[in-house]
């Protein structure tokens, strides 16, 4: 029996004290399994990186990721200062300015980093949801792959330089702007124009959506005047000595995208007119080496991010139930919670163990990333190429849409409670989510890409072959059962003929997909679990041929 007190005592102050103390790698045991399970001979000096690093993570920047993530502190425009001069200043909180500066310099992509650190470091961040730098970290990893492999020229080696390595302690930022208003990811449609111009190129047109303009730099798709094929550019966002004056190169920002999610960071449309680029890599390639390089590590790091926001989920969730108490028990104590708790507990470690297997597949690529699928090298090394790259575009879509089941399902144990905005981190990750998991290609695009590239890989690549590569270890019924399957699927030549019969292909198709990464999930947790001995790796002699 509970009798009537107007004072009520009761208090949230308990789980809001374990939360404010909960150190994001310290206090995560799993995590720390999959470190020593994934990392091999870097995983003592990971380790010990990781605690340092997740003592900045889980307090500072996590304080000032809770703090800018309010309607009133979201970015502005101010077009013009007081003497109107055109400025198209991006005004952003102090909180996000310091943030961004001491994690871009850690230098995450410097040589001096190691790729397993890199992971590490990448997922951990990732726990404070987007907070206006997943996003930029994602856009200049891409750029420094793409300059890794064509900078070619004194400005674009300086480029490189100070976004890996940063100039006497200032670390530059990369953006990619890709999209136009006609067509997001149809990247062959693109009308921005590139005019060569006193042996200088310069960009006239329009973008409709560029995330990350604050940026120092950005990646931007453009055409060759007179050309049908798109061209790859790097354009400085200011000149040489015009950043303090508020001079921009050559563009307009016409104004903020006003979005559901991820509103720490800035999204803009961008007018150019005259903005000088250099270009990169081929003219004629542009398609293939925005997709093949840059996007594909953008989708590399939402499937890192998505799966570090889900183990901030689960932990507080978790705790949640623990804590709170309703007619008389506490909530995980009731099956229907704890039974939705254990599915979420299982996603999120499937998520990162796989998270951990296919990064691992991903760095021991030959070569890094490369654009298409047709290249000169050994078979072998073509089929474990063909494996990573389908294999980032599962992870993307798949993680992205468990994240935002998982934050649905965590949201309902905190009842009446999971919606609100100050109350936990998870309507800010469920809004973030949903936009992630549109970046660089929504589901339906890359599940009409993935089974294209099948087709266009059949005469040297069988499904059988590839299903036995990819889930390597796994039950022979397993392999077997997603073999049959694959062949059926891909017996339809393509998606685009609009028929009852190719309604179903493509509706099995995206069931199919989901499935057979979350076969490769359950592998990676299980020989994860079964220690370092047990995860399987192609031999390098293997993949060279």
């Amino acid at each position: 029996m509970t009798l009537p007190d107007r004072n009520n005592p009761y208090s949230f102050n308990e789980y809001l004290e374990w939360r404010k103390g909960v150190d994001y790698y310290a206090d995560d045991p799993f995590f720390q399994e999959m470190v020593r399970a994934f990392a091999g001979d870097e995983a003592e000096a990971v380790d010990k990186e990781a605690r340092v690093f997740s003592k900045k993570t889980s307090f500072r920047w996590r304080d000032f990721s809770e703090a800018i993530a309010v309607p009133e502190k979201r970015p502005y425009m101010m077009h013009y200062d007081g003497h109107k001069n055109r400025i198209d200043r991006i005004v952003r909180p102090y909180e996000t300015l310091v943030m961004e500066k001491e994690i871009f310099s850690e230098g995450i992509f410097s040589e001096k980093t190691s790729p397993w650190t890199r992971f590490v470091k990448l997922s951990l961040v990732s726990q404070n949801s987007e907070a206006g730098v997943a996003c930029p970290l994602a856009c200049t990893w891409g750029l420094v792959a793409l300059l890794e492999k064509y900078a070619d020229s004194p400005e674009t080696s300086n480029i490189l330089t100070q976004v890996k390595e940063g100039i006497e302690g200032e670390f530059a930022i990369g953006a990619q702007f890709v999209s136009e208003i006609q067509g997001g990811s149809d990247v062959p449609s693109n009308l921005l124009e590139a005019v060569e111009e006193n042996g200088e190129w310069r960009l006239y047109g329009n973008k409709f959506f560029c995330s990350a303009a604050h940026a120092d730099y950005s990646v931007v798709t453009a055409k060759p005047q007179g050309s049908e094929r798109v061209g790859l550019f790097v354009m400085p966002m200011w000149l040489s000595g015009n950043k303090e004056k508020e001079i921009r190169n050559g563009y307009t920002i016409d104004r903020l995208k006003w979005k559901m999610g991820t509103v720490e960071l800035p999204t803009a449309e961008i007018t150019f007119d005259g903005a000088l680029a250099y270009p990169v890599g081929p003219l004629d390639r542009g398609v293939a080496n925005v997709v093949g390089i840059v996007l594909t590590l953008s989708r590399l790091m939402v499937g890192i991010g998505m799966s570090g926001a889900m183990a901030r989920g689960l932990r507080e969730g978790k705790k949640y139930a623990e804590f709170r108490t309703a007619f008389g028990l506490p909530v995980a104590s009731f099956p229907m919670a704890a039974g939705q708790i254990a599915q979420v507990e299982h996603w999120t470690r499937r998520s990162i163990a796989g998270s951990f297997k296919l990064y691992g597949d991903f760095i021991d690529l030959p070569g890094g990333l490369s654009c298409g699928l047709e290249t000169d090298e050994p078979l072998p090394l073509k089929k474990y190429r063909f494996d990573v790259r389908q294999l980032i575009m599962l992870q993307k879509i798949t993680v992205s849409y468990d994240a935002i089941d998982m934050t649905r399902l965590g949201i309902s144990v905190f009842g009446g409670h999971g919606v609100m905005e100050d109350f936990s981190s998870f309507p800010r990750l469920m809004r973030d989510g949903m936009v992630q998991e549109l970046w660089e290609g929504p589901r339906n695009v890359l599940l009409t890409q993935m089974h294209r590239d099948f087709q266009r890989v059949a005469s040297w690549y069988p499904p059988a072959e590839f299903v036995a590569n990819v889930l390597e270890g796994a039950d022979d019924a397993v392999i077997r059962e997603h073999t049959a399957e694959l062949e059926e699927l891909l017996a339809t030549p393509h998606l685009f003929e609009m028929n009852d019969e190719t309604l179903d292909v493509c509706a099995r198709w995206d069931d199919f997909c989901s499935r057979f990464f979350h076969a490769y999930q359950e592998l990676a947790l299980t020989q994860a679990e079964a220690g370092p001995e047990a995860i399987k790796k192609r031999s390098r002699e293997l993949v060279s041929g």
